[in-house]
């Protein structure tokens, strides 16, 4: 039995901490409000943010020193905007040789850093060390113990492979990856596809239009992520299309949701305020499009999104910008890629 710290109460740490208690670990189960953490204790349950049982394995502190006090793991939850403050508070207390895993999809506005970034910035840790899981799976499933298949990663593959063994599971099947960078941007930047596969069923589009979106989108994805050095063979991958599948078909999903509300004639306040839980892509758009300026990269469906949201333009008439632009050679996309990971 080993002891798991899982910062980050809301659905996707429960559901990770289930996973972890259900292998027999010890999981303290953290969140920074105190009456939250009261509640996991006394009833068990989580009901704001999932709607299952917690086993008893799982208790819930509201204190970091406590929380992380002798454990052999450290799995973060949080959002992005809060992981520089919680990590901040991680480095004080933390022990020597403790694995830092992070299971945040997201990049933060204005500097561009991935979350292995700003836990490095944060911490008194080697960006070496640090361990990203990520793939496709929504909270509720794995807490249900539905099949699921993740990926960790490293560039420390030993590190990868210690994540692996704490999770892996009859129910959570996870396999391992040195591409830290292409996971993590797989994860990040499907949460904009599926906030335009939302987008696109307010609308009434059907099935065709939101296939043609997914796939797409993956070229946008894997276009921008080669470009920063990603093996582009990740964004085939459980992080890359299969977490793009999963985001943008499942009503689980948040950014489908809000999406989807956009594209019902919504505005965006109203939107995160219905939601009442972190919308990652709203943030992630503003990231990914400069992001595409400064690496001049062409994501027209990132472009358009971003003009939804940020500029207020009408989703109708972005998709008939999309569906009017040049005409081109289908397979440009994947030649480029192959060129620029492949050549001398």
């Amino acid at each position: 039995m080993k002891k798991v710290a899982v910062l980050g109460a809301g659905s996707w740490g429960t559901a990770l901490a289930i996973v972890l208690a259900d292998n027999g670990h010890e999981v303290r189960l953290w969140t920074h409000r105190k009456e939250h953490a009261e509640t996991i204790t006394n009833t068990h349950r989580n009901n704001k943010y999932l709607d299952v049982d917690i086993p008893n394995e799982i208790s819930a502190f509201n204190d970091m020193h406590q929380t992380v006090s002798g454990v052999e793991a450290v799995v973060v939850v949080v959002p992005t905007k809060a992981i520089r403050e919680v990590c901040s508070e991680l480095n004080k207390w933390i022990e020597p040789q403790t694995t830092v895993i992070h299971a945040t999809k997201g990049i933060e506005p204005v500097s561009l850093k991935r979350v292995s970034q700003m836990i490095e910035e944060e911490m008194d840790i080697r960006y070496e060390d640090v361990v990203v899981l990520s793939g496709p799976s929504h909270a509720e499933e794995v807490a249900l113990r539905h099949p699921t298949t993740v990926t960790t990663s490293s560039i420390n593959l030993e590190k990868a492979k210690h994540a692996q063994d704490l999770f892996s599971s009859d129910s959570f099947r996870v396999y391992t990856s040195d591409d830290i960078l292409g996971i993590e941007l797989g994860g990040a930047l499907k949460n904009i596809i599926a906030l335009g596969a939302g987008i696109s069923d307010g609308l009434g589009y059907g099935d065709n239009a939101k296939a043609a979106l997914i796939t797409r989108g993956l070229a946008e994805i894997a276009r921008l992520g080669t470009s920063l050095g990603a093996n582009p063979l990740s964004f085939l991958g459980l992080s890359g299309v299969g977490d793009l599948i999963v985001t943008c078909t499942s009503v689980h999903s948040r950014n489908w949701r809000a999406g989807n509300l956009l594209g019902k004639g919504n505005q965006l306040d109203d939107v995160l305020e219905q939601m009442g839980m972190v919308v990652e892509g709203v943030r992630t758009v503003k990231a990914a499009h400069q992001f595409a300026k400064d690496q001049n990269v062409e994501m027209p469906i990132t472009s358009g999104i971003y003009q939804v949201i940020f500029e207020n333009k009408n989703p109708k008439d972005v998709v008939e910008q999309l569906m009017n632009r040049g005409k081109r050679d289908e397979m440009d996309d994947l030649a480029a890629l192959l060129r620029e990971r492949y050549s001398e």
